[in-house]
């Protein structure tokens, strides 16, 4: 790494650090008032439980999310252990919570599996065929609780903004799938060299994805279950910080669209935007403003304790799968 390139990634994180505590400070003077004292609640016999439960529910919620990496990468022919995948996927996880970029700890995941499987192409396509299906599911669930709850459809601007956000998801996915699955376009990339015949295992990987429904359906399966996990952490996440009354439609339709938007490249791992939407969607549900920034800190943390599960395959991980390749290899 170059020392210039060492430099920008140092003024990267810098500055996304800067933007998180802005949005910070911008969201307590936004708030008609703002009393610290009312971020956590006075603890009783019941928060322990529901912490652990939350941070118990997050870590079957990384085995849900490997499986369903596993069953897009069986779907494209690739052949690889799951505790394989659970390591690569772990030590992914980590790298995009400590060091400030989700981009890295896919990279690592790619270059890991590619290693074990020898198909580069088919490996990228399988982390990323992987992140589109929770595209898929994410405003499937925002719909669904907006229209199982007429109350929800009712609030004004969190309704709105959580339809708007589920419907331009999926309108920027059938885009990116129309594109990338068209025929045109994969004889295109089928012609280059380089780095765009990685684009070319994408459109390979659509294509094999759409003549096998069976393989799809398991794929978009442990994909919901995955994020139905990640409700329930959430929803045991209130009641940690003293939210009662969220319910199976409230955090189906506001929380996928949290973790949408908070995707986007502002801050240090959603920080700043994370709480500030939770602030908007459960104002109106009667949430005092103070413990919807909370709920959104702790899922923050909730996340990157799950991931520390991923240093030593971060560490150890990779040498050993080296070391267990060349070992086949040679055999």
């Amino acid at each position: 790494m170059t020392e210039k390139h060492t430099t920008r990634r140092v003024l990267s994180v810098v500055l996304r650090v800067g933007i998180s505590v802005a949005l910070f400070f911008l969201l307590i003077w936004w708030l008609p008032s703002f009393d610290a004292g009312q971020l956590w609640p006075d603890f009783n016999s019941a928060t322990p439980f529901w912490l652990i439960g939350a941070l118990m529910l997050t870590v079957i919620g990384n085995m849900a999310a490997t499986a369903r990496w596993y069953e897009v990468a069986i779907a494209l022919g690739l052949e690889v252990k799951p505790r394989r995948m659970f390591s690569h996927y772990m030590a992914g996880m980590f790298i995009s919570n400590f060091v400030p970029t989700t981009v890295g700890g896919d990279v690592l995941r790619i270059s890991r599996l590619s290693n074990d499987t020898g198909d580069g192409p088919h490996s990228f396509a399988s982390v990323l065929l992987e992140r589109l299906s929770g595209w898929i599911v994410l405003p499937v669930f925002t719909l669904l609780g907006l229209a199982l709850n007429e109350e929800l459809r009712g609030l004004g601007a969190p309704s709105r903004v959580a339809a708007i956000t589920a419907g331009v998801t999926l309108l920027a996915l059938g885009l990116i799938l129309l594109l990338v699955g068209n025929q045109w376009f994969g004889r295109w990339v089928s012609r280059r060299n380089g780095w765009v015949r990685f684009v070319n295992g994408l459109h390979m990987g659509i294509d094999e994805l759409r003549a096998k429904p069976r393989d799809t359906g398991r794929v978009l399966v442990t994909a919901f279950i995955y994020q139905a996990i990640m409700l329930a952490a959430a929803g045991c996440a209130a009641k940690v910080v003293g939210i009662n009354g969220l319910g199976p439609t409230e955090l189906m339709a506001f929380i996928p669209a949290v973790l949408i938007i908070q995707v986007l490249p502002v801050g240090l791992g959603g920080l700043g935007v994370r709480e500030g939407f939770l602030v908007l969607f459960l104002r109106d549900l009667g949430v005092i403003d103070e413990r919807a920034i909370a709920m959104g800190l702790l899922l923050y943390f909730l996340t990157v304790a799950g991931s520390l599960v991923g240093l030593p395959a971060l560490v150890f991980g990779g040498r050993h799968w080296q070391r267990a390749s060349r070992s086949q290899q040679r055999d």
